[in-house]
């Protein structure tokens, strides 16, 4: 063990620590969820790449020594490099907004920098706040870090739901001949495709693949500069033009100076801006898949419009029974993700003058929420999504013995002899098309035409068959 002193005294450190007493503190003072900065994709990463970028942006204007700055760039690559993840253990609810783990990766870095220069660990040479903390604060690298992982975690999340658009394009086409009865409020309506419901799921997925796409263009302006409340004290000349290109150049990302930095840190709406798309796409999914299981109910006893994949069996105690655990699962994602987006809008609306310091919050809520649909969107497209496949029998009779087949009635004869025809359909338990025939309303080659049901999903083919009957009878 050693010994480290900050302003309230003495700790013990374990000696194969490479964090010191303030990580310390903060990991006895917050342990409440057992999740670390580690537990978030890239976070740690984007600390560190701040930190490397500034080390050699204060090596450039010569404001730290080259030799530590190389050894600050080497130990701040190897955290990127994943080599120091056991030495991130604080709990990422904290307080401080973020002051622990910005400490926690300037030690960490400080103690590895020592190592490289002298062979042992220690703040002789390199110190966290002096050398690795020059020209920031954690009130502008934490924020910083944040769109910078924010812009990261949207390219896989980005990347599916690109793929799922693809897969509901095609899934349009290839339902384009399956006929099935609509239904609004839950009742039979007129008939529709497959393809044309699919077709409203595809255009959903391409606009929300467009906002997301949008979205993350938020994220590249940055507060980094900003320091304390946004005046930038304790930058030096020649920082802010050197420090932006060198994070280009790591991150490979076109990230720029915020216009504002007292925006930038007191307000977080680019984070509100996306945690509302991903929560739209949870929205969205969640919708589809309730459509899904309505769609797939029974057999026996539901709609069973839709076969949906068994992935494994269903109840403990009823043999045979399947249930659609893939839409239920992305149900349950949506549910989080909402509460999420809560957490997310109070966490804004509760920044207090200068600065926001509930940023920890934030981080956990936004970043679980987009790691969710990451990896829920390939499992609903390769669990579910890719075999579905249509109870086709079963769709075309219910389009057929479908009452409200009575509307082509009406926009021939009038509402009134409409509903005559579909209460007495449904009273008589026969179809629309056996009761005009049978009341001479009209003849079989008619019914044939005008009440197709497929004829009755193309808006043009419809408008003919009524047009033929117009002339025929003109």
């Amino acid at each position: 063990m050693r010994t480290e002193t900050d302003l309230l005294g003495n700790m013990m450190i374990p000696d194969d620590a490479y964090y010191g007493i303030q990580t310390e503190r903060a990991r006895i003072n917050f342990a409440v969820s057992g999740k670390t900065a580690v537990d978030v994709p890239n976070y740690l990463w984007s600390i560190a790449a701040i930190k490397r970028a500034a080390a050699e942006a204060n090596s450039k204007i010569g404001a730290l020594d080259p030799t530590i700055a190389k050894a600050i760039i080497q130990a701040a690559t190897e955290v990127m490099e994943h080599k120091f993840d056991d030495q991130f253990p604080i709990d990422i609810f904290q307080g401080g907004g973020g002051t622990s783990t910005n400490m926690n990766m300037n030690e960490v870095i400080a103690n590895r920098a020592n190592e490289i220069l002298t062979g042992s660990k220690g703040y002789d040479v390199v110190h966290p706040n002096t050398h690795v903390n020059m020209c920031q604060s954690t009130n502008d690298v934490i924020p910083a870090a944040m769109k910078i992982t924010c812009c990261l975690n949207l390219v896989d999340l980005i990347s599916t739901v690109s793929r799922l658009e693809e897969i509901l394009e095609q899934k349009t086409k290839q339902f384009a001949q399956v006929v099935k009865l609509g239904r609004t409020c839950l009742q039979d309506a007129v008939p529709m495709t497959l393809g044309q419901q699919f077709s409203g799921y595809y255009h959903q997925i391409k606009r929300l693949h467009q906002s997301l796409t949008e979205a993350r263009k938020q994220t590249f302006a940055l507060p980094l500069g900003a320091t304390a409340i946004g005046t930038g004290l304790s930058t030096q000349q020649g920082y802010l033009e050197h420090v932006y290109p060198l994070l280009q150049q790591i991150t490979g990302e076109p990230f720029v100076a915020e216009e504002n930095f007292f925006d930038g840190l007191q307000n977080g709406d680019s984070y509100l801006e996306v945690a509302a798309q991903i929560k739209k796409l949870a929205v969205f999914l969640s919708k589809m898949s309730t459509d899904f299981r309505l769609q797939g109910s029974g057999p026996r006893a539901g709609f069973n419009e839709l076969l949906i994949p068994a992935v494994q069996p269903g109840s403990s105690i009823m043999p045979g029974k399947i249930n659609p655990v893939i839409p239920e699962l992305i149900n349950q994602i949506t549910y989080q993700v909402i509460g999420n987006d809560l957490s997310i809008t109070m966490a804004v609306e509760g920044g207090e003058l200068d600065l926001n310091v509930w940023e920890p919050v934030i981080i956990k809520a936004l970043f679980e929420s987009c790691g969710l649909l990451t990896n829920a969107i390939p499992i609903l497209i390769d669990k579910c999504l890719l075999e579905l496949q249509p109870n086709i029998e079963v769709c075309r009779r219910y389009a057929e013995q479908s009452t409200a087949l009575a509307t082509v009635i009406s926009t021939l004869f009038g509402y009134k002899v409409g509903s005559r025809v579909a209460i007495q359909a449904f009273e008589q338990n026969l179809s629309v098309r056996e009761v005009v025939i049978a009341e001479k309303i009209l003849t079989e080659s008619q019914a044939d035409y005008l009440l197709d049901p497929m004829t009755m999903c193309d808006p043009a083919a419809s408008a003919a068959a009524i047009h033929r009957y117009h002339q025929e009878n003109s």
